[in-house]
């Protein structure tokens, strides 16, 4: 069974200390569970997370849904956003990870990408240098997600079309974006090999696109 390899990048810089947090490993766990009652996402769907703040980190490499288990996530008292740097970790996982197809062999379907942040990049020069090669790694979507005021529409609109708002990072709208976020890896599975680009599903109230 070909791969769909997902990619989530989640900022855990220390304004998401607290209820943000928590509300961040409660969604996270919800969606995961959710996509297990999927019979086509447990065939085929391969999951990654990485997190970022002052450092970055690979907390769950590349893993099948089958066996994938969420570590928690936890996020320093204070500290930088460095987005840059989780892209360009980014980059080399996707490098590293992904089959390409061959002559003897069917590669992975395109990755998908799912960034979360309540913030902007302190790191914005190797942000903007990394986009071009983020955009040139062929992910079949790229998501981004910005939570409360703090967060910079403008910047993840350079990264990708993509783009949505939570009016902030409680529980509640929380639940609601990651099993937006499920519905939209589901429907992604379900059109790959079609030729067609992946659609996003429509978002629920609590979720505005970015235009």
């Amino acid at each position: 069974m070909r791969r769909l390899p997902v990619y989530f990048l989640l900022d855990t810089s220390g304004s998401m200390r607290g209820e943000p947090i928590q509300a961040l490993n409660n969604a996270l766990s919800g969606m995961i569970n959710t996509l297990r009652s999927d019979a086509q996402a447990l065939d085929s769907l391969w999951i990654s997370v990485i997190t970022y703040d002052r450092e970055v980190k690979e907390i769950a490499p590349l893993t099948e849904l089958v066996s994938f288990q969420l570590p928690e996530i936890t996020c320093p008292q204070s500290g930088p956003t460095h987005t840059g740097m989780a892209l360009e970790m980014l980059h080399e996982k996707v490098k590293s990870d992904i089959i390409k197809g061959s002559p003897t062999q069917k590669g992975d379907w395109k990755p998908l990408l799912f960034l979360f942040t309540d913030g902007k990049p302190n790191d914005l020069q190797l942000y903007r240098e990394m986009i071009p090669k983020i955009k040139a790694s062929d992910f079949g979507a790229i998501v981004c997600c910005a939570a409360g005021h703090m967060a910079d529409d403008s910047l993840l609109k350079e990264l990708t079309d993509n783009v949505v708002h939570l009016d902030s990072a409680d529980s509640s709208t929380l639940k609601q974006f990651f099993k937006w976020v499920s519905d939209t890896i589901e429907q992604g599975n379900k059109s790959q090999g079609t030729g067609e680009g992946i659609s996003l599903p429509p978002p629920p109230s609590e979720i505005t696109v970015v235009i």
